[in-house]
């Protein structure tokens, strides 16, 4: 059974040094992936044919040896009604089954030694895709948060970003001036009638709380 030459050679490439001389690591390891499950697939297909192989030739050697079981049986019977020369001839047949079942059984040696090699290889390509496909999902985030802080640093280095902070101090300083002209405006206008009045009842009661005030402090020094 033939081992398929690329599958031998990426169970015994290391993934490591194949990414570091590739010009694009993320494209060089979703070549790999896809080389390997295609490779996975044609493995399993020609296990798959060599396990129907094997079941076909343990069905010809049980007939085989179910013949040459027949022929003892045989051989047995003509002794027994002393036919020797029949005996020897159903002896003969027998031998040339057993010698044919032999032989299908070195092959079946073969065929069994095959795929518990196909399993071994099976077993650590399986291991490697596993292994690739991780560093995929590694590498694809790695890429995208490379490529958002590579954006987030060329909008903050851009001339937009000035322009938008200077409109802001620009809008900024016309808020000011605005608050500025009506402080301005308050300060030119008269006071009515009710402004005085105000002022008179605030002055009033300030003086109402002064006094209070006086005379709270003037009973503590009496008392001592």
């Amino acid at each position: 059974m033939g081992i398929f030459s690329r599958f031998a050679d990426i169970v015994n490439s290391n993934i490591n040094s194949l990414l570091e001389r590739a010009e694009d690591p993320e494209k060089m390891l979703r070549l790999i992936i896809q080389e390997m499950e295609d490779t996975l697939v044609e493995v399993r297909s020609s296990a798959a044919r060599t396990l129907a192989d094997k079941k076909e030739l343990e069905r010809r050697i049980e007939r085989l040896r179910n013949e040459s079981a027949d022929w003892q049986s045989k051989a047995e019977l003509a002794l027994e009604k002393e036919r020797e020369d029949l005996a020897r001839s159903a002896l003969g047949e027998r031998k040339k089954l057993n010698d044919a079942a032999d032989t299908m059984g070195e092959e079946m040696a073969v065929v069994d030694a095959n795929l518990d090699k196909l399993k071994q290889e099976l077993e650590q390509l399986q291991g490697k895709l596993k292994d690739a496909k991780s560093r995929q999902q590694a590498m694809v985030m790695r890429s995208n948060t490379a490529t958002s802080r590579l954006q987030v640093k060329q909008q903050l280095d851009s001339t937009k970003v000035t322009d938008t902070l200077s409109r802001f101090d620009s809008y900024e300083r016309r808020i000011d001036d605005l608050e500025a002209q009506v402080d301005a405006h308050d300060l030119g206008q008269p006071k009515t009638l009710a402004d005085e009045f105000e002022a008179l009842e605030c002055e009033e009661r300030i003086n109402d709380e002064l006094a209070q005030l006086k005379a709270k402090i003037k009973a503590k020094s009496d008392e001592k």
